[in-house]
């Protein structure tokens, strides 16, 4: 969004948000109706940096190899090509968004602003909750991969003689969440800076993998045939529909782009940070993860199916095995639960800023609890632990089934489908004249591009609700992403038109008549806000200094 450099305006916005961000970051906040309460110490490349650690690249191809090889070598490298493109189709979509309107809950800021009248107060509630708790799936389903990887280094010392059952599998989930929430809440400083660690932590790691899978099978290779042009399908669906079920590899490892929006108040030179960094990490991942996916390929053991059922719990780690024998898969798989670790981290971090940004707008349960702000650290701690708290109950999944537990993977893609596309459906069917372009914009094919996106959003709901397996499941390889899914979409609406649609009324202002100054307020109108509960221009305030709340003018 463009910046009106008034200088009495901007030098009043320094006082608000004094220490913490520049006038400019300030102004733009301001607009939307937030004061500056978190301090900007996020770089572009830290906002980049915190998405592709959430991505984990590596980690992530490891965890969901069941979804791809299935389909065949072919599927795992063409499924992850085509489906990366689309993908970034949809950051592009999400780019001008986050350009012109930065904030920590821009998904449901954006669903308010752009939605009709009569829609905007259900469709921001069923984003915000979509949205928080697609992202608490995605801490889940990280942390989740990173129990299984954690074990699997133990299962590859004792030779396959050991098999952790379910209730080992979620103790080291939960020691890895409690740790996440201690890591988030007491190394808030340094979390910019930790960002470039993790990055080249993932640099290393891949860096790793290329050259000794290659070397490891130097004399085993498998051709270039083998690589692009083999297909196969180990489902009981057709071998299309198999090819396409290897898109979930891609849906999900590419889907904390979203992150770089909800550090929108963390990030310096928000108008240019958020877009990049959400184009970047995607590209990034794109690129490189077509790289691992030739190698992963062309280093394989032909027979996909051992490779899949492998005694060690998880395909990459037979993988690892096969090329560079016990000692150099130890080693590999701990590097590679090293990262996956880090991308839990990550994730708590950028889901505790949309969950912070929610209850700021009083939408959570216990909402006035959870908006709170440490007053020393500058972060929402409450609503890290609030984060850590619902991530363990909906652990308790894996204590069930490993259907059950994969819904949460599947849980990450449905949710926040729905939290990406509804912002970008309702920017081009209601707002189109209320939409004003940020300094990044696709300019005349910005339209095209959203639809586009939206069209692979629906389709990637779709094969987030399919069984893995075949269409005739068992309840073992029944898919239950529909069921939890159902519970969350329509928990929220049942939520919302029983009682909450009696209070929330979209995004509140948390500027005050003491921070706001005539002139602001005009200003904050004229982006097509209308504040209540703050004095007009001219009037003399009441003294009272609560939150007022803040209403979207009819487009």
């Amino acid at each position: 969004m463009h910046v009106k450099h008034d200088p009495e305006r901007q030098g009043s916005l320094v006082g608000v948000a004094e220490g913490l961000a520049s006038e400019n970051d300030a102004a733009v906040l301001a607009k939307l109706g937030y004061k500056q309460e978190l301090r900007r110490n996020f770089t572009l490349f830290e906002v980049f940096g915190i998405a592709f650690s959430i991505m984990g690249l590596l980690p992530s191809i490891a965890s969901t190899l069941a979804y791809s090889l299935p389909a065949g070598p072919s599927g795992l490298v063409w499924g992850w090509f085509v489906a990366s493109a689309f993908i970034f189709i949809v950051g592009l979509a999400m780019a001008d968004l986050g350009s012109a309107m930065p904030t920590s809950g821009g998904l449901y800021w954006w669903t308010h602003y752009f939605a009709s009248p009569k829609t905007r107060n259900a469709l921001s509630f069923l984003v915000g909750y979509s949205n928080t708790l697609g992202l608490v799936g995605g801490l889940c389903s990280i942390d989740y991969g990173f129990a299984l990887m954690f074990v699997s280094v133990i299962v590859i010392a004792r030779d396959g003689e050991w098999e952790p059952g379910n209730g080992i599998v979620y103790i080291v989930f939960m020691c890895c969440v409690l740790c996440h929430g201690v890591l988030a809440s007491t190394i808030s400083k340094a979390m910019g800076k930790l960002q470039t660690a993790f990055v080249v932590a993932n640099f290393i790691l891949i860096a790793a993998t290329i050259i000794a899978l290659p070397i490891g099978r130097s004399s085993q290779r498998n051709d270039a045939k083998f690589i692009f042009a083999t297909t196969g399908n180990l489902t009981t669906w057709p071998a299309g529909f198999a090819w396409f079920l290897s898109w979930l590899s891609p849906i999900w490892t590419i889907g904390g782009f979203d992150s770089c929006v909800h550090m929108s108040e963390e990030a310096a030179n928000a108008t240019k940070a958020v877009p990049y960094g959400i184009l970047m990490s995607i590209g990034s991942c794109w690129f490189f993860g077509f790289i691992i996916c030739i190698v992963i390929a062309s280093c394989i053991n032909p027979d996909i199916e051992s490779v899949l059922g492998s005694v060690y719990g998880q395909p990459m780690a037979q993988i690892y095995f096969d090329a560079v024998g016990k000692k150099g898969a130890l080693g590999l798989m701990s590097l590679l639960f090293i990262v996956q670790f880090f991308m839990g981290l990550s994730m708590l971090v950028a889901v505790s800023r949309q969950s912070w940004a929610f209850s700021r707008d009083g939408a959570l349960p216990f909402s006035s609890f959870f908006n709170h702000v440490h007053s020393r650290l500058l972060i929402p701690v409450r609503a890290v632990w609030g984060c850590v708290l619902v991530a363990l109950v909906l652990g308790l999944l894996c204590l069930i089934a490993p259907a059950a537990a994969a819904a949460l993977f599947s849980l990450a893609v449905a949710a926040n489908n729905v939290a990406w596309g509804t912002p970008i459906f309702c920017r081009l069917v209601w707002g189109g004249k209320k939409f004003v372009p940020g300094p990044v914009y696709t300019g005349r094919f910005s339209k095209p591009i959203g639809w586009a996106a939206i069209v692979f959003l629906i389709f990637g709901i779709l094969l987030a609700m399919m069984p893995s397996g075949g269409p005739n499941p068992t309840p073992q390889t029944m898919n239950y992403t529909v069921v939890v899914n159902s519970a969350v979409w329509g928990g929220s609406l049942l939520y919302y038109f029983i009682d909450a649609r009696k209070w929330f009324t979209g995004p509140k202002i948390t500027i005050s008549d003491v921070e706001l100054t005539e002139e602001q307020q005009v200003a904050i109108r004229e982006e097509g806000l209308e504040i209540e509960g703050l004095p007009r221009p001219g009037e003399s305030s009441d003294g009272e200094d609560g939150v007022a709340e803040l209403k979207h003018e009819k487009a």
